[in-house]
């Protein structure tokens, strides 16, 4: 029995390109049909009815009908738009290194339902922050991108001799992909330093919810350091460098 021509999603909508005079192609990211791309058919006309639907970083159910080439969007309806977001420049270069992080840790298909709630829940609280809290939602999201995509390094036990990490000097190495106890990370030449307030703070987002999370009063250093750290191990990961990320540099200076 053939499956049916139509189906019904929801999506979050991480990147579109034009394409000829009015249409566009989405890369879209599905509950239960994981990263797709469709063209969207005449969006971009003022007419369009479905222009509003497909917006950047858009919470959508969408109707789609396949295609020989590439499944077709018919119908979209905005679940949420995000809209406190869409005002504050910042906040967009935030939204876009989101749906950018899912966009590179993804593969058209894969269906990773925890990491489609976990991003349209962090577009709400980023939505919603304050400038406070902003660098606390990206860095929570991070952490558990890289759990949820099986990317998640080991900071409770050396990755080389598998001893449990105490409060003392210990390295990360991007390498092996988690802390090194001294003994190792001193004879390792992939390793860096970490500090015990880093891997404490580190370990804490790892293991508790964003709500026990926004009870801490983390020092701005601490947060500084995770980005570093975050950054360099995401990119190690993808063997890339993200454009999101030198649009935030430009917005921060």
């Amino acid at each position: 029995m053939s499956s049916p021509r139509l189906y019904n999603t929801q999506v979050i909508i991480l990147r579109r390109t034009n394409y000829g005079e009015a249409d566009r192609f989405l890369t879209v990211f599905s509950v239960d049909k994981g990263k797709l791309r469709l063209l969207a058919k005449g969006v971009r006309k003022i007419t369009s009815r479905r222009a509003g639907h497909v917006e950047l970083f858009t919470h959508a159910t969408i109707q789609v009908a396949k295609g020989r080439n590439i499944d077709i969007l018919t119908q979209a309806d905005t679940i949420e738009a995000y809209a406190a977001l869409r005002n504050d420049l910042l906040k967009i270069g935030r939204a876009y290194y989101l749906t950018e992080l899912v966009d590179k840790f993804t593969q058209e298909g894969d269906v990773n339902e925890p990491l489609f709630h976990h991003l349209a829940k962090t577009l709400i609280r980023l939505a919603e922050s304050d400038k406070k809290t902003e660098m606390m939602i990206i860095r929570y999201f991070e952490v558990h991108l890289l759990r949820v995509t099986g990317f998640q390094p080991q900071l409770f036990q050396c990755v080389q001799c598998d001893t449990t990490i105490k409060p003392e000097k210990n390295y990360f190495s991007m390498v092996d992909g988690g802390v090194l106890c001294p003994k190792c990370g001193e004879r390792n030449v992939n390793a860096v330093e970490m500090s015990l307030a880093i891997l404490k703070m580190f370990r804490f987002f790892q293991t508790h919810s964003w709500e026990q999370i926004t009870k801490l009063n983390i020092k701005s250093d601490t947060l500084k350091g995770m980005e570093r750290f975050l950054l360099q191990y995401i990119t190690f990961t993808l063997e890339q460098k993200l454009k999101s990320v030198a649009f935030l540099q430009q917005l921060r200076k």
